[in-house]
């Protein structure tokens, strides 16, 4: 394996900076996005609708999800068929329950039979993860994301988790695994070891896979003992 073209899993970019999707979305090795209300906030995004439908006049080719952002469950419905009429490369987020723990999968049930593409967010249980495999629609594809990141941060090695997951939804052959929450570029590889389809990784981190991967590390150790040297010497240190 000699480039991020060479792997297996999809590489989704995660972000919500625009000048960064689209130069993301033109990457080879960039096979689809995504993006939340926390990236968007954070993005200093006001206007939900536009800043989507302006970067969708871009993305056009490579599949990108849009989360709904609602505790109604009437609302969410209703924000999920209009996000869904945006462009057929769209996939809808669904938490799996909204901010007061109620569930979702009703829901994700009833938007499945109506042909929407559903990407289910937020999972971190295998609980979780089996309802959402008895709630798709088999017909229609469909994106499942685990955070393993989030579990990872609790202390869990989320490996045996998310192949566990992968067993879950082999009678939904139109869903994509997905390792949510990517912390570093190892996780690629984990989660392409674990089974995922996909990956979603943040822009700095696949920024930095893009510079490092496959980096000789004899090479790498003499640029860090470089930096070191640099730094210390713009420093002024003195002993």
């Amino acid at each position: 394996m000699k480039s991020l073209n060479d792997l297996t899993i999809q590489l989704y970019a995660d972000g919500a900076d625009k000048a960064g999707i689209l130069e993301l979305y033109g990457k080879s090795y960039i096979k689809g996005l995504t993006t939340n209300p926390s990236l968007m906030k954070k993005a200093g995004i006001k206007d939900y609708e536009a800043f989507a439908k302006d970067v969708l006049q871009t993305v056009t080719a490579k599949p990108i999800s849009l989360e709904v952002f609602t505790d109604d469950l009437v609302e969410m419905k209703r924000q999920a068929l209009k996000i869904t009429a945006w462009g057929k490369n769209v996939y809808t987020k669904i938490p799996i329950t909204n901010a007061r723990g109620d569930s979702c999968l009703p829901l994700i049930k009833e938007l499945g039979q109506a042909g929407v593409k559903l990407n289910v967010t937020a999972l971190l249980t295998l609980r979780q993860v089996a309802g959402v495999a008895e709630a798709l629609n088999p017909a229609v594809p469909s994106v499942v994301s685990v955070f393993a990141g989030r579990i990872a941060d609790t202390g869990v090695d989320p490996m045996p988790m998310v192949r566990a997951c992968g067993a879950l939804l082999h009678a939904q052959p139109k869903a994509e695994l997905l390792w949510a929450s990517t912390r570093e570029v190892l996780n690629i590889f984990q989660a392409q070891e674990a089974g995922c389809a996909i990956i979603t990784v943040p822009h700095d981190i696949l920024a930095k896979a893009a510079k490092m991967f496959g980096q000789d590390l004899t090479d790498l150790s003499l640029d860090t003992v470089k930096t070191f040297s640099k730094d210390a010497a713009d420093a002024g240190f003195k002993l």
